[in-house]
């Protein structure tokens, strides 16, 4: 898996002197990727960062340019997959209502395409809008929606169902609420303003109408834009620099690993991906009780910067089989960086994009914290499943983690002009 990779960094004048919306060949802001704190993803611990705890540096990322970044909907995969990190998410998942079925889908994906479009550019809902997200422009806006195992058969489409799409296994260290788990449709929204993904989310719920009813909805946040002194890998709510060894779009096999190929099986996945989202519990009381040194033996690299144990920087290459002076591994062989590397899991490879969340504190005290870890690949079973298990082995941060929701969803490709996500399934 290659390292992410970082945006070159511009001095604050360089960046008043440039276009707002100057855009990459992938179609991304300039200043958003300037901006933004990190590329793309987390696993949890399996990072790297520049360093630690940064204020905001005068000449930081303006509000102006946050809300000028704007993300096309019309692409070749959906957006809100190989954009960088947003600050504000929502995940949600709908059940089609009784009774509803092929024809309620397809009108329901229609009105959903068509508000993303419009609310990525910009615009306003097609009808009644609530002006929250009045004064504000795209803010990066990206509206994702894939399909659950279960939609198939309530649309009588049970012969599309991708192999792919078949239920995870059970891992021992689950503890999954089945309540916030699954679902026949999945909507990811991210934005880099509250109050944008605010807006997404209840057009969103209301072009659901009767069609299908909320599942579940998670929210979930990421650092801000302009946040740290420059760009960096992002952290989570351990204080673990994470998502060094993401993949990314400029490696050669990035397209084979993330995405269904244009002739991939069934033919309405092309230019797809699987998304596979867990709510995981971060135990913070118990992690807070260890030492640094301790934390650093959990996860395999050093808290500060993101460097390996065996030594380095943070891109520098894990040495797996370096020693102390009394012969013990100086990485750990059940450290979470370790477990996690694709060369010990036959080179199983995934995307991390996720959020951290915080949903307050329980009655006993307890902060109920961590990520909403959404990872996508070609294929779950040679992406996320050959890991986990291993990770379910005996992975050293295991005691202080909760896997307590999961879901796995097929993501289409992209709208062409014209046309609504999903047309190929649902009027193939």
């Amino acid at each position: 898996m290659a390292d992410q990779s970082i945006p070159q960094v511009r001095t604050p004048q360089a960046l008043q002197e440039e276009p707002a919306e100057r855009t990459t060949k992938d179609g991304i802001s300039r200043r958003r990727l300037l901006g933004t704190a990190g590329a793309t993803g987390l696993v949890l611990g399996a990072a790297g960062g520049a360093v630690g705890h940064a204020s905001a540096p005068a000449g930081a990322t303006p509000l102006t340019s946050v809300g000028d970044s704007r993300v096309s909907f019309h692409v070749k995969h959906q957006p809100g997959i190989t954009q960088p990190l947003q600050a504000r998410g929502h995940l949600l998942a709908f059940d089609l209502a009784p009774g509803a079925g092929r024809k309620e889908a397809a009108a329901l994906l229609r009105r959903w395409s068509d508000t993303a479009r419009r609310l990525m550019a910009g615009e306003p809902t097609a009808q009644g809008d609530t002006d929250v997200a009045r004064d504000a422009g795209p803010s990066s806006l990206t509206l994702t929606f894939g399909f659950g195992h279960s939609f198939f058969g309530r649309t009588g489409l049970e012969k599309q169902r991708p192999v792919s799409l078949d239920p995870l296994p059970d891992f021992s260290s689950d503890r999954l609420d089945k309540t916030r788990s699954n679902g026949d449709l999945w909507v990811q929204i991210g934005a880099d303003d509250a109050l944008v993904a605010f807006h997404a989310l209840r057009a969103v719920q209301k072009d659901a109408g009767s069609a299908a009813r909320v599942r579940w909805q998670m929210n979930g946040f990421n650092r801000s834009p302009g946040a740290t002194a420059h760009p960096m890998t992002a952290r989570n709510l351990m204080g673990q620099v994470d998502g060094t060894r993401n993949p990314k779009p400029a490696d050669t096999d990035f397209d084979r690993r993330i995405f269904v190929p244009e002739k991939g099986e069934p033919a309405w996945m092309a230019n797809g991906s699987y998304a596979v989202v867990r709510r995981i519990r971060m135990l913070l009381d118990d992690w807070e009780q260890l030492s640094l040194s301790e934390q650093e033996q959990v996860i395999g690299r050093r808290k500060s910067d993101g460097a390996p144990l065996s030594g380095g920087t943070e891109t520098t290459a894990m040495d797996l089989e370096k020693t102390d002076a009394e012969g013990a591994l100086v990485v750990p062989f059940n450290a979470h960086a370790r477990i996690t590397r694709p060369d010990q899991n036959g080179g199983a490879a995934m995307l991390r994009r996720p959020f951290s969340y915080h949903d307050g504190i329980d009655t006993d005290g307890v902060p109920d914290a961590g990520l909403l870890f959404i990872c996508w690949q070609a294929d779950p079973l040679r992406g996320f499943v050959p890991v986990q298990r291993k990770l379910d082995r005996g992975d050293a941060l295991t005691p202080f983690i909760r896997h307590e929701a999961s879901g796995l969803f097929a993501v289409p490709g992209g709208a062409s002009e014209g046309e609504y996500v999903g047309q190929a399934l649902l009027e193939g």
